[in-house]
Order: C-alpha cells, then structure tokens, then sequence
C-alpha cells in the first residue's frame, strides 16, 4: 500500500514538522513493515513554473517539421519587454495541442526534469528557446501524453510553483501489509494507525452507518451467504465529458494506479480512502434486478480485461437478467462497462466472503486490487459510506444528481465477543502493566471494552475481524505500548531434550556421505507431468499413487512426488549444461503416496486449534511420506593424476553410497539383482538389510532412455533407499548391539558356483549355517578361469568369529565354519576350493 503523507494528513492531525521518513519510523514501531518513504517529484528541481502563452507563430522548416515559436508570461521569471514582444520569454515548442492564452508548465534554465533531463537555454530554429513547455510524461505524472498540459483553474497564475500547483512533491509511504491486517490497505487504517501511536486525533472517512434494510432504489437480491451487506445507489446526468482533476489523478497515481476516466477514478480513490472496494455499472447496461449468487455449471463472463472466463459452480457472481455481469469482488464484466457515452451509473458498495473471493481469484488467476482487500476482510460497515462518498464526487466533479431512492440489502454481521483476564497482557508480554489500564489500551483500537471484575468483555471493531482469540488482545496491547519497550526472554530448552534416536541416525548418515565425497543439494518436493511421462508411470498409477496438489506454485508440476531422482536428474542436467561434468550429488527429502482409498481432510477454522480427533482425520488423509536418501553420480569419481589414471563414477560407488550409508548407522546390506525401473536391466542391485528380506532400495546404472530423457550423461548411476526403513532397521534405533571384549577369530573360504549363482545367496547361506558366533561375512575375491572351470565362478569371503563371553577356541571356529560352508553348498550347489 502506497500512501501519500499529504492524504494521511487529512485524517490524522500529524505533528508539525513530521516527516514521512519519522512517521515510516512510528509505523514500524506499532508493526507495520514500512519498506521504502519515497519523494514523489525529488527528480524535479529548479524553476519549473506556470505560464501563460501570449503568441505563437507556426514554422515549417527543410526537414519537413513544423514548430512554434512561443512567447510565454512567467510572471516574475520573465525577460524584459523587446521592440516587439512584451516582458516574456522565447520558447520553442514541436506541439501542437495548445493555443494563445492557455497555462502551461515552464520548466525554465537551470532545471532538470525526471529522468536527469537539465533544462538550458539553447538556440534551435533559429531562435533561442529559453525553456521547455512541459508534457505528464516529462513531468512524471504518467507513462504516456496525449501533448502539452494545459491547465484550467482560474486560482492559478503565470509565475506560480507547478511543484506546488500540481501536487507533483509529496513523501510516499510504501507498506507491506501482512494479511491479518487488511484495514490498512487504506488511508483510513493507516491513518488510524498512525493517530494510535502518536495518540493524536483521527478523523474517519467512514461517517455514516449502515441504515436499516430498503429496497427503494435499484432492485437488488442476495441469492448468497457470501455476501453480508450490498449498497446499490444511482447517480444520473454526469457529464461524459468531465475529467479528473489534477489532484485526485494525481493522489491516484501516487498510491500506485494509473488515472483512467473520471468515474472510474472516483471508484479508486475512494477504495484507496476507505478500503472499501466499490464498482460502477453503466445502468443504462443493466438488465432488470442485481442478483448476487453463485454461478451455475457451463456459465461464462467477458470481464473488463477482454478475457472470456469459464465459471466454477463456486464463483459468486453478479447477474441480471442477461447473466453474469461481474465476478464478485473480483472484476467487473464487459457488458455494463462505462463507455465514454455513460451518464448514469449504479454504485455497488458490498461486503463479500473473504475466503470464497480468495478462491475465486485464485481459480481464474485474477487478482486484482478489490479481490486483494476482499481476501484480507474488508469492514462490512464500511459500503454504504463508501458509495455515498462516490455519489458525492461524482455530483461534485461530473455534474451528476444521486437519486433520492437508494437500496441496502443485509445486515453488518455482529463481531465475536471475547472475554480475557485483564492480567492476561501483562503475564504473556512480561511488561508492567496494571490491569485497570488494560481496558483502556485495548479501547484504542476501537474495540468495545466492559470490565467485568477481574474480566474484560471485549467486542472487536467491525474492521477488525483477525480479532478472534484473547491473545490477539494480547499482542494489541504490545503494539500500543511498543513491542521495543518489551524486554526480550530467551526461553531455557528443558533438561533431557534434544535430537531423538532416528534423527542423530540421518544426521549421522549425511555426514558421512558428506565425508565420503558425495554433495548434498535440496530439491522442490513437486513432479512435473513430463517428469512423470519420463519416469515410465502411467495414467492409472497417478490416479491411484500420486497426490496432486489443489494450488500448485506451477501448473506444469501439480504432483507431490514419489521418488528423489527427477530433482537430482534435473540438478545433474543443469551442472553438466554449464561444464561441471563430475558430480556425486545426493538428497534426503520426503516422498508421497496417496492414501488408498483416498480420504478426504477435514477443514477446521483457523480461529481456533483443531482438537485431537481432527488432527488424527488430517494427518490420516495425508498418506504416506517416508523419507528417502537418493543419489546420481557421473563423470569421474577419481581424477587422472600421479596415483593413476582416471577412474569413472560407476555402479561400484552408488553400491558404495548405499554401504557408507548404511554403516553408519550400524547396518549390513545385501545385493541381489533385479530389474526395477528407472535402472538398467541387468544393471540393478536390489538392497536388503543382510540376513532378511527387508528391501532397503535400489542401486545401479539408469537406464539409457531414462538417461536421455533427462538430458543426462551415458552410463549415469543413480540409487535410492527408504531412509526411513534403514534408520528402523539400525540397532541403535530400539536396541543397542553389544560389544564384545573378546578377540576375533579370521577364517576365509573360497566356494566355486555356477556363474549365474549371486554372490548374495552365497552369502546368505553362510551366514544362516555361521550360526550366533558369526560377526561378519565379507566378499573380498571374485575369480573365473581355468581354475574355476568353464562356467562358474570362485568366491572368495572372509569369515570373522566372536563370542561374547570367551575366547574361541581353534576347534570352536573351525565348526562353525563348516556349518558355514556346509550350508552353503545345500543351498547353492558350491564346491569348497582347497588350493
């Protein structure tokens, strides 16, 4: 919100000498986010004056252009009378828009215009032009002209500061206002704000009620809740051809709009006054009764912008008997439109549902100056005031007469009552306050106190509707005192609190990748429909997997997601576009799965705290969302030097991923191959917690359509576990692995198996025949060749034994090792090596 301190003061009586830089300072201390205090027209210095042209003489010169050689009165600024001009000054001039005895601005020698444009007397055409008559746009009053301004007051005078005559100096403020604080997207919030803190007197704009419901005037009908209360007032005979004065265009402006036309400026104005979002109908346009209700399925609505809207049975409307003629709240249609011919206009002054224009607005991504004051709750007391101000100026400035009969339809909703302590401020803000001054402070906001004892009742002004909860007092009251006279307390952490289990587990892991070589990067949780197409997963598994998102930032990504590789994929595609080649980038982020059946959450008011019942229908809704830890590696993962040579990122170090990972939270995996997209078939590694069947993840080469399909590397790897699985399945998460004070017993065996045997089954088996004493099993050998024979392989494992309560003996180990070996050979057909 741009405010103009020149309009704040005519509602506020600011001190003497406050500058809009000091009253930036006072708002920022009652909690208002005061961005910048501009000085509308600070690029405008020097003598820039009024004049008053006394002659011009066209000139058509060998370029084919004509200019005029005017002579203008500048009052004290003027040269001495010549033999043949009087006390004046040259100025040549290429428009053609003005005649002898207009006023017009001067910008005189020494001057310098918006835009660093120094003004010097200067010989051209043959004469000196000793100054330039100035357009809006080399003033900065617009972006575009239509010629020279000419002036039509009769107040003003050759010789006169148009700095002054045109408003063109003022201090704007530019607040950022948050969306609880929807009144001050107005003059009358700031300036009320403003009166609050420096506690001086307020004047408000609003300075009527609204009266008891009438239909004499316009027919109006309400056919919706959404709309609380609708002010419908004629206003006839306007001139069509009446323009917006200097100031109001100019007070338009500042606050950050472009002047239009008279009426329309009017209607702006007086929502930027007020806050109260008002429109204007041609009514000779109108066809029979407003109507205000939703919209029915199939209907359609040229609004003003040109734009054909299809409309959602959720849209409210206005209508009449042609149909929809305005989104309510939102934009006016096209078919009552003010045309440059209109001379009778219908003033509607509404209050509509703050969450349904919300909607709306979101729906047709329309979002507008009215829709964002709507969205924010705009006082329902406010409308009639509001188009009885619009009715005034436009009989004031257009010519117009406001017909007797006027029509009002609902009522202004009663404001929620709130009864608190009144040491209530004092306990939660930790400020002295005594309680019988309380009831005053909180009266300066407008709202109605009565003391009940140690209670106060306390009923919230009608633009107040984010006052819903007794700490919403609370924090009022720190305003008005001053949140900076409130000593700050850090509250102590409670003793025996800190990381739980899973959590030091997954910062145990990132880390050690961290140390490992590997980079984290943080990726948006949303799947694109192309990122989906390219991943392989169809039409039915979206409908019955993935969870879409009502309001997505983007409408090309409106999935959540279900794996971590397309952000990773899209990561890897944007380094490698700019030449960083070898990366090893990882990511733990939650991934989502829609509930099946789907359920639908529930929608509890935010003024309130959802109890536990509601929380659980929430969070069940919600489907699953496991954390996964996912990693893409390509290019080289150790560089040529004088080690060696160059050693590419294959599938050994996402398997190495996947073993940092898992060992450091105390875990063994095991591999076993299987075919899963997006990997390489024949090239993908299924991980399991070693000795069960739990699936931790995948790991492997991607598959190369996948590949191209994200712009990535050939052979690129990639892996991805359910953190959440590996964390459960850690030891130090619900059991702790006791350590032995014992020393290890080493046996190794070699076993020859047919080549098409995994290593993991072997594995498998030796650990299942080991028994309780068996530590760890590791594969450390694999070799084929004559030895081996033709068609089978040799592996080789080393066996480690430990027990937790002595010290094995030869004859211990040897058995257990047997067993080992015994099982595997039932299991997998090996033949021990003994060479």
């Amino acid at each position: 919100m741009k405010a103009p301190l020149s309009w704040l003061q005519e509602y506020v009586s600011l001190p003497d000498g406050l500058s809009g830089r000091a009253l930036g300072e006072v708002l920022v201390r009652a909690g208002l986010e005061v961005e910048t205090v501009e000085l509308a027209g600070g690029d405008l210095t020097g003598p820039v004056v009024l004049g008053r042209v006394l002659s011009l003489v066209p000139e058509q010169h060998s370029n084919g252009k004509t200019i005029r050689y005017c002579r203008v009165d500048v009052g004290e600024h003027n040269d001495p009378a010549g033999a043949d001009h009087p006390a004046s000054r040259g100025i040549v001039c290429g428009a053609s828009n003005f005649a002898v005895g207009d006023l017009v601005v001067v910008a005189l020698p020494g001057s310098v215009l918006p835009g660093d444009f120094a003004i010097a007397a200067r010989k051209t055409y043959g004469h000196v032009s000793d100054g330039m008559i100035c357009s809006t746009l080399e003033l900065g009053l617009c972006e575009d002209h239509d010629g020279i301004l000419v002036l039509d007051d009769p107040a003003l005078s050759p010789g006169d500061d148009a700095a002054a005559a045109l408003a063109l100096r003022d201090e704007v403020l530019d607040i950022a206002v948050t969306p609880d604080r929807g009144y001050c997207l107005s003059i009358r919030g700031l300036a009320r704000e403003a009166a609050q803190a420096l506690q001086v007197p307020f004047r408000d704009p609003v300075d009527r009620g609204v009266p008891a419901e009438t239909g004499a005037g316009y027919p109006v009908r309400l056919e919706s809740p959404a709309c609380a209360v609708f002010t419908a007032l004629r206003v006839d005979g306007i001139d069509p051809a009446a323009t917006s004065p200097r100031w109001l265009a100019r007070r338009v402006q500042l606050a950050g709009m472009r002047p239009l036309s008279l009426a329309v400026d009017i209607t702006n104005y007086v929502m930027l006054e007020t806050g109260q979002p008002l429109h204007a109908y041609d009514a000779d346009q109108l066809s029979g009764p407003i109507v205000v209700r939703p919209a029915a399925a199939g209907e359609k609505l040229t609004t003003l912008d040109g734009t054909v809207r299809d409309l959602d049975p959720s849209d409210l409307l206005i209508t009449d008997d042609s149909g929809p003629i305005g989104l309510a709240g939102v934009m006016g249609g096209e078919s009552t439109e003010l045309s440059a011919g209109t001379t009778s206009v219908i003033i509607e002054g509404a209050c509509f549902d703050a969450m349904t224009l919300a909607r709306t607005s979101r729906r047709h991504k329309l979002s507008s100056e009215a829709s964002r004051r709507f969205e924010r709750g705009v006082d329902p007391a406010a409308g009639y005031a509001a188009a009885h101000r619009v009715a005034a100026l436009l009989v004031e400035l257009a010519g117009g007469t406001l017909a007797e009969a006027e029509t009002v339809r609902g009522t202004v909703p009663p404001s929620p009552s709130q009864v608190i302590e009144a040491t209530l401020p004092a306990r939660i803000l930790g400020a002295d306050l005594e309680p019988g001054a309380v009831a005053g402070l909180i009266e300066r906001t407008g709202a109605q106190v009565t003391t009940d004892g140690d209670e106060l009742r306390i009923t919230p002004p009608t633009w107040r509707p984010d006052l819903r909860d007794p700490y919403d007092y609370v924090e009022e009251v720190g305003r008005i005192i001053g949140l900076d006279t409130i000593d700050p307390v850090v509250p102590r952490a409670p003793v025996g609190r800190g990381l739980t289990a899973r959590q030091r587990a997954r910062r145990a892991i990132g880390q050690a990748l961290a140390v490992a070589g590997f980079v984290e990067v943080l990726s948006l949780p949303f799947a694109s429909v192309e990122d989906l197409d390219k991943m392989g997963v169809s039409a039915e598994d979206r409908r019955r997997r993935l969870v879409k998102i009502l309001n997505p930032l983007s409408e090309a990504s409106p999935w959540l997601r279900t794996t971590v590789l397309p952000g990773l994929f899209a990561a890897v595609a944007r380094n490698t576009s700019r030449s960083n080649d070898d990366l090893a980038l990882f990511e733990a982020g939650a991934v989502f799965f829609a509930e099946q059946p789907a359920l639908v959450a529930p929608r509890p008011n935010v003024d309130r705290r959802p109890d536990a019942g509601v929380l659980a229908a929430m969070n069940d809704a919600l489907g699953d969302q496991p954390r996964h830890l996912a990693a893409v590696l390509t290019g080289q993962w150790q560089p040529a030097g004088w080690a060696g040579p160059a050693r590419r990122a294959g599938w050994e170090e996402a398997l190495g991923l996947a073993d940092v990972a898992a060992a450091a939270v105390g875990v063994r995996l095991a591999r076993r191959s299987r075919q899963q997209a997006p990997w390489h078939p024949g090239r993908c590694a299924e991980l399991t917690v070693a000795g069960t069947d739990v699936v931790i993840g995948y790991a492997g080469e991607l598959h190369p359509g996948v590949g191209a399909a994200f712009g990535l590397p050939a052979r690129t790897c990639a892996v991805e576990l359910d953190l959440d699985v590996l964390v459960a399945s850690a030891p130090g998460v619900g059991e702790v692995a006791a350590l032995s004070p014992f020393p290890v017993v080493k046996e190794d065996v070699a076993l020859i198996v047919a080549e098409d045997v995994p290593a993991a089954a072997v594995e498998a088996a030796l650990r299942q025949g080991a028994g309780p004493l068996l530590e760890s099993v590791e594969l450390f050998d694999l070799y084929t060749g004559p030895q081996a024979g033709e068609g089978r392989k040799s592996l080789a494992f080393a066996l480690r034994f430990r027990a937790p309560d002595r010290t094995l003996t030869d004859a211990e180990a040897g058995r257990a090792r047997d067993a080992a070996v015994a099982a595997a050979v039932a299991a997998t057909g090996a033949v021990q090596r003994t060479e």
